[in-house]
């Protein structure tokens, strides 16, 4: 059945990217060819005549007295380019548009404060939201109707997009006042779904039992994963699981996130040759992904990955989260250090085909003993899995499949590192998916995070040098003059207002990449831009930090909490609040943390499954964290006990080191004992014995 990109975990289908712009038949381009945004250039031939949106399209609006008709997408959105193709291509289509209404397109990526906002509506609307977004607005803004993909003409039980604009002309002419009534309608419905409802103070051990509990039963026993199909890796909710594991000894809570990260690891969601995941599955058994790799993904897989080798040092987990990493340094990461946003799902106009084999290719390519390996581990057959190709998977667990060939599963690895390496080879000889080479604050925030904490579990100063470099880039190129983050890098420009998303995650990624390196200016930068968050967004009468700063452009002013297929801002922030506080031991960070909670609290109370996040904050806040202080100098000896830190699962912790360049209480009187490294493990600020033993650090820590 033909669907628009569910909005349900921000689902997202495999695009067909034009290979370039080009001057279609001669068509002269219309305003978005001056824009940045990959997905607004991809549009900038079309004959439909769109305005970016900005002051000039609202201005047109006001002055035509036309509706606007916005669509809202992405560059790896499948279903906005089938639209794009056989409506915004339409000369009969567009003459309608241009004609009768303004058009304006956005990217989602870019303005998320636009779509979050029409979004919301379109769901009150239709009762579902996706992608392409389609609303059509007053010249005030009001959204009056919308939807998501409409065919050209009436098919696949929806209207056709033709006879939506037909109609909706005849109505602006003839009975604007029933329009205008409704778009005041919604107006006051978007400013009731803004009001989150009752405080709470719901923040305690109970609420965390409470998701488990929800979650237990949403747990797909047979191959992992939450939920039917299409599978969504839900990477949140697997670090909150660790995280409950941890506090209540609950075995069963480790065993779904072994049995999920298994399942996807050993699925074709993952990229079997080239490391990292796709968006999501569309089957249960995690076999058939779309195909597109999304930065924020891969950042927050590797991070559960690497989370779970901590406590179950299960190799596999390890090598999993160095493939991923490995991949993102490989193929979008900018020469300057910045990451890239996305690699686009299609290649050559056909989905996934870039990662699909026919057994008689591998043949072709590796000898026949190696073809006989890899068939046989990666489930190739003559008929294959997916439109007659296959997806490499493992047939198996990689343990069952070294048993059955009485070899150790490293030596199973050994045998396959040369063959795998060929067809790696071979595939980086076709056609590359398109990839998105816009750099987002918000979404490298999550990958610096996820560099740092590479660099600490795995000791590979590659990611550590990878973290520092994106965070250099953000620092020097995304920093206004006032020093205030801007949203987007693109073709040496920097631009677009910020949103609270892109300091939470930024600061989140500047405190981890602080207790890799150890460097005092990056917990300073980190507490400079909290103080800048919370001046931007902070809801001063009801709590919690609003997604944007006030904008005229901006009907209604959104707070969100809910943690899809990224994390919410007010989740992420209340984490970095709650560490910073535990840093610098003020008391009013951590009251904005508990403000956050209690803002949010009945919508936590009520479901606090889809807020998992969230969750990881209240478990800090609910427990007493380790402050972590190591008085000497890295290179000697320092390091020895840095990195016994480092080889723990402790997610509630703070890790400094004494340095005279950082005037924090934590630090007073912590210095090293008879000319040794010394560590002083403390809670609430009482402190441990100190010690220059590794070992008795170590008990120290697991007590």
């Amino acid at each position: 059945m033909i669907s628009a990109c569910s909005r349900k975990e921000e689902q997202i289908t495999p695009s067909s990217q034009q290979e370039s712009l080009v001057n279609v038949e001669g068509r002269d381009p219309n305003r978005l060819i001056r824009e940045k945004s990959p997905y607004l250039l991809q549009h900038a031939y079309n004959p439909v005549q769109w305005y970016p949106w900005g002051e000039v399209a609202l201005k047109a609006a006001k002055e035509k007295d036309l509706p606007i008709f916005l669509s809202i997408g992405y560059s790896t959105c499948h279903w906005c380019h089938v639209m794009e193709r056989e409506s915004f291509e339409n000369e009969e289509i567009a003459k309608i548009l241009n004609e009768n209404f303004v058009p304006i397109k956005v990217d989602r990526e870019e303005r998320p404060d636009i779509d979050e906002i029409y979004m919301d509506a379109v769901q009150a609307l239709t009762g579902s939201g996706g992608w392409p977004l389609s609303v059509f607005l007053t010249p005030q803004l009001e959204p009056f109707y919308g939807g998501t993909y409409f065919p050209p003409d009436d098919s696949y039980g929806r209207p056709g997009f033709k006879r939506v604009l037909q109609n909706i002309t005849d109505s602006w002419k003839n009975r604007r006042d029933q329009i205008e009534k409704a778009g005041g309608q919604m107006i006051a419905h978007l400013e009731q779904v803004m009001q989150k409802g009752e405080f709470k103070e719901v923040w305690n051990s109970g609420i965390l039992d409470a998701a488990y509990h929800q979650l237990n039963p949403q747990f797909d026993r047979f191959y992992g994963g939450f939920g039917d199909a299409p599978k969504f890796p839900r990477s949140m909710t697997l670090s909150f699981l660790l995280r409950y594991h941890r506090q209540k000894k609950e075995p069963f809570a480790l065993q779904m996130v072994e049995m999920t990260l298994d399942g996807m690891m050993n699925g074709g969601i993952y990229d079997q040759l080239g490391g990292g995941f796709h968006r999501y599955a569309t089957d249960e058994k995690w076999l058939v992904p779309h195909f597109e790799k999304m930065l924020y993904d891969n950042a927050l897989l590797a991070k559960t990955y690497l989370e779970a080798y901590q406590i179950t040092q299960k190799p596999q987990y390890a090598r999993i989260a160095r493939e991923t990493l490995d991949s993102i340094l490989r193929d979008m990461t900018d020469s300057q250090g910045g990451f890239y946003s996305a690699e686009d799902a299609d290649s050559e106009g056909h989905e996934g085909l870039f990662y699909l084999w026919t057994k008689e290719e591998i043949e072709k390519i590796i000898t026949k003993e190696e073809a006989e390996w890899i068939i046989a581990i990666y489930g190739v057959t003559s008929h294959g899995n997916f439109e007659g190709k296959n997806i490499l998977h493992l047939s198996k667990p990689i343990d069952e499949l070294a048993e059955e060939r009485g070899i150790s599963v490293e030596e199973l690895w050994k045998k396959l590192e040369k063959p795998r390496k060929k067809l790696f080879e071979a595939r980086e000889k076709r056609i590359h998916p398109h990839k998105d080479d816009k750099i987002l604050v918000e979404w490298n925030g999550l990958m610096i995070s996820a560099m740092a904490y590479g660099y600490q579990v795995l000791g590979e100063t590659r990611y550590q040098d990878a973290a520092r470099r994106s965070a250099e880039f953000i620092l020097s190129n995304l920093k206004d003059k006032e020093g205030k983050l801007l949203r987007r890098y693109r073709e040496k420009e920097a631009g677009l207002p910020p949103h609270l998303n892109d300091y939470a995650f930024f600061i989140q990624g500047l405190i981890d990449l602080y207790e890799s390196t150890l460097e005092p200016h990056w917990l300073k930068e980190a507490m400079s831009l909290n103080q800048k968050m919370l001046e931007l967004f902070w809801d001063s009468k009801e709590g919690g930090l609003f997604s944007t700063i006030p904008r005229a452009d901006l009907i209604v002013r959104h707070k969100d909490a809910y943690d899809g297929a990224i994390p919410s801002g007010n989740s992420m922030a209340a984490l970095n609040l709650l560490r910073l506080s535990e840093f610098t031991n003020d008391k009013e960070l951590r009251k904005k943390a508990e403000a956050i909670f209690n803002a949010f609290g009945n919508l936590l109370e009520g479901s606090p499954s889809v807020y998992p996040q969230m969750l990881c904050a209240v478990d800090f806040a609910v427990d007493t964290p380790k402050e972590i202080v190591i008085a000497g100098e890295i290179g000697k000896g320092a390091e020895r006990l840095v990195d016994i830190v480092y080889k723990i699962f402790i997610p509630n912790k703070i890790l400094l080191l004494a340095n005279e360049r950082l005037d924090l209480p934590i630090l007073k009187g912590k210095k090293p004992l008879e000319g040794k490294a010394t560590a002083y493990v403390c809670e609430n600020f009482t402190c441990d014995l100190p010690t220059t033993d590794p070992n008795v650090m170590k008990k120290q820590l697991l007590d």
